[in-house]
């Protein structure tokens, strides 16, 4: 593996100052390896801000504005990432859709909506990423999923969510032990009730008491135990769903 492809990475969901997946690509970027991300919907002042904060931490920053509902995102995705930086080697599937529904409310667009971009486009930016990892016969790559818990408790007025969410855990595991003699390993991680984009002041004082260590979890608790999955020093844990909640208390 060269020096370039050794240092690139590819975070989807990077659309907000508060997202976790702008913590992931402040967190890899600080550790010297060049950024890719996609947004959607954000604010384009912004968004050239943050191409620039990265670019000054002394790597290569390129971004896209795209549609994870698309079934071709993930194809335009990978081809985008490997003409302006070079193929990467790290894959951080960080974007979800996520809409509050019951037995009450739930549809097929519902579900078909959280599929698109919690399942679909999660698991073809897999594949892909693992085909062409195989062709360019390189040595080490890390995929790194995530998951909200579904393994632990219900998420009830989130069934769709949980569901699809629930599958990468699934797909996580298998993809695991095919991609394996790869030199590949693919994990997910489990951040808990992640204080970002959608907690609102009424939900953090719901929250608060659930978390023994007295704080609600950060988007940079999250970027810390992605950028260890994502170093060398992971390179012996593969199949996992790392729960790192900082103690979490469900119920």
């Amino acid at each position: 593996m060269t020096h370039s492809q050794s240092k690139v990475a590819l975070i989807t969901g990077a659309s907000n100052p508060r997202d976790i997946g702008t913590a992931v690509c402040r967190k890899l970027a600080s550790q010297g390896i060049n950024i890719f991300f996609t947004y959607w919907k954000a604010d384009r002042v912004w968004i050239e801000e943050f191409n620039q904060e990265i670019s000054s931490k002394g790597v290569l920053c390129e971004s896209l504005e795209i549609d994870l509902s698309n079934a071709h995102a993930a194809y335009k995705i990978l081809n985008l990432v490997e003409s302006k930086l070079g193929f990467p080697f790290i894959l951080v599937n960080n974007a979800a859709h996520s809409k509050s529904d019951g037995y009450l409310v739930l549809d097929a667009q519902t579900l078909d909506e959280h599929y698109a971009v919690n399942m679909r486009s999660t698991f073809l930016l897999c594949v892909e990423f693992a085909r062409r990892f195989e062709k360019m016969k390189l040595d080490t790559g890390r995929i790194i999923n995530m998951t909200s818990g579904q393994d632990l408790g219900p998420m009830p007025g989130e069934l769709a969510y949980a569901a699809t969410k629930g599958a990468i855990s699934a797909f996580t595991k298998s993809l695991s032990q095919e991609l394996a003699p790869l030199g590949m390993t693919v994990n997910a991680v489990n951040p808990g009730p992640t204080d970002s984009t959608w907690m609102t002041d009424e939900i953090r004082q719901i929250l608060l008491p659930k978390f023994p260590m007295g704080r609600i979890g950060l988007p940079e608790d999250v970027a810390r135990i992605i950028a260890f999955l994502a170093s060398d020093e992971a390179r012996w844990i593969t199949g996992q769903i790392i729960n790192s909640e900082g103690g979490f208390i469900r119920g």
